[in-house]
């Protein structure tokens, strides 16, 4: 598996779970979907750091 589909994989598999075209759009929404997800896990990581 290549880095880029390992990081792009959370946004695939929430589209594929909403039956979503994870392509369609150009991506946008498997974007989306992404930045959300690394973005709790990235607070969630420095509030575990710095708390």
């Amino acid at each position: 598996m290549k880095f880029v589909n390992a990081l792009l994989w959370p946004g695939t598999k929430i589209c594929q779970w909403l039956g979503v075209d994870p392509t369609a759009d150009a991506g946008l929404i498997r974007s989306m979907f992404n930045m959300l997800v690394y973005l709790v896990v990235i607070l969630a990581g420095l509030w575990v750091f710095l708390g």
